[in-house]
Order: structure tokens, then sequence, then C-alpha cells
């Protein structure tokens, strides 16, 4: 059986020195776990970005050191603020836009879980407090706090309960950190899968555009960085494993079947 072709947008149109740095960090978790990563250009027209969409099964929306527009969930932005990068923006709502029209998997981290929370119609805190969790931590911290997650969550199944005990109810995750915004509203049809639990900030989104059949869609969005841990963390290794299976098994859906 083939690999399947995972599409992941190059991070970033304004710092070449981060894509080369972390773009390959995300293809070689994709790669280790089975997958063929597919680099999404963003200089590419419209036309050239839909033609190399439509020969992948699934999509991974990677992080960035940019924010998405905050006039895109209806506020203006604050000093802290980093500036927008319009072409990745315009890639990833055309990955998500087919992700969705065929019910690709999705599988989006930090900057894409943001991208993602905003195309499905969420908001954003702008800027995290920097008590009393260090969330902008960075790749030189390897546990920057934990994610407690609902353990009947379809991110909860997939984590091994060795590396996440449970307290209170919850699933502890230790995980790195490197975002300063959020998900402030979740978009239709998330669902919150995990909060950091010292101060509430959303972790972890999950769920298709189908409220009726919601695990008729894999999609999972999560704020901390699987790929930096995959060699360490089981539970890294899960996610990306899970979301090859799910490329795997993904085939065509007619388009009139497929869109809510």
């Amino acid at each position: 059986m083939p690999k399947p072709r995972i599409a992941i947008p190059v991070p970033t149109s304004i710092n070449l020195e981060y894509n080369g740095k972390s773009w390959p960090l995300y293809a070689e978790a994709v790669a280790k776990a089975g997958g063929e990563p597919v680099a999404i250009p963003l200089t590419a027209s419209p036309r050239e970005t839909a033609d190399l969409i439509n020969t992948c099964q699934a999509v991974l929306l990677p992080g960035s050191p940019a924010d998405v527009n905050p006039h895109k969930y209806g506020q203006d932005p604050v000093p802290e603020c980093n500036p927008a990068d319009p072409a990745r923006e315009n890639v990833d709502e055309l990955l998500i836009q087919d992700a969705h029209n065929l019910y690709k998997p999705i599988l989006a981290i930090c900057f894409g879980t943001q991208s993602l929370n905003v195309w499905r119609g969420g908001t954003l805190v702008q800027h995290l407090a920097p008590m009393p969790v260090n969330h902008p931590a960075g790749k030189t911290v390897a546990i920057a706090h934990t994610a407690a997650i609902a353990p009947e969550s379809l991110l909860g199944t997939l984590i091994p309960k060795e590396e996440a005990p449970e307290q209170d109810g919850f699933l502890r995750l230790p995980i790195n950190s490197s975002h300063h915004q959020a998900i402030g509203i979740p978009g239709d049809g998330l669902r919150i899968a995990a909060r950091c639990p010292q101060d509430a900030v959303i972790e972890a989104v999950e769920g298709g555009q189908d409220a009726h059949n919601p695990n008729s869609h894999f999609v999972l969005g999560v704020q901390w960085h699987p790929e930096r841990s995959y060699d360490i963390s089981p539970a890294s290794r899960a996610l990306f494993e899970r979301f090859i299976a799910e490329a795997t098994a993904w085939t065509p859906r007619p388009i009139h079947t497929s869109v809510a």
C-alpha cells in the first residue's frame, strides 16, 4: 500500500530561517509514522496549490512565528500581537476548505490550531498573561507544564496512560510549550479536549464539522509541539501514528455527500 501523502504548508513567508529549522521536524515525524510529507509552498498560485493539495490524503497545519490576523475574528490587534502572514493564511484556508469538503484528516499544531479555530468561526486570546504558566517557554524547555486531558475525548483515547497518569478525573500529560496566543472561543463544532490546569488555557480541540457524527472526520488540534518530542514521548508518537492511520484509511467522497 502506498504511503499517504500529507500536505504540510511551509510555516512562514516571513522567516526563512524558521522554515529551515521547523518544517523538517514535521516532515520527519510524518515519515517516521509512515506518511509521505509534501511541502505546500506559499508562493504558488491558488490553482497550483489546489492541484498539489488534490494529490494529498491529509493535512498537517504547522506552527508559525506569525499570528492570525485579528480582524478575521472581529478584533483589533493588541500591541503584543505579531504581524500576520497573509500568504500562510491563504494556503491554510485552501487546505482546511479542501479537508472539510472531502473529510480529509487534519492534525493542527500550535499556530495551525489557532488558524483552524479561526476558520471555524472561533476567536483567539491575543496575548496570554506571563503568569502563572510560561506558555512561550520555547523549544529549549522540554516540559513547560502539563495538559489536563479529558479521558473520554479522542485525544484522551490516544495518550498512553503510563505517560499521562490520571489526576482529579483528567489525564495529566507533560508537554512543551511555545506560544503566546491561545483559543478563546472554540470554533463551530470544535470540542475542548485539554486545558492547562493552572490557568485553564485551552491546549487541545477536536471534532469534524458533522455535529451528528463527530467521529466521521478526524480533526485534532494541539497547542504544543509533538513533532519536537517524537523521539522521547510515546504520546507524541501516538498522535502522529493515529493521524497517519486515518490518512491511510481515507477514501475520496463525493462532494455532494461530504459537505456539511
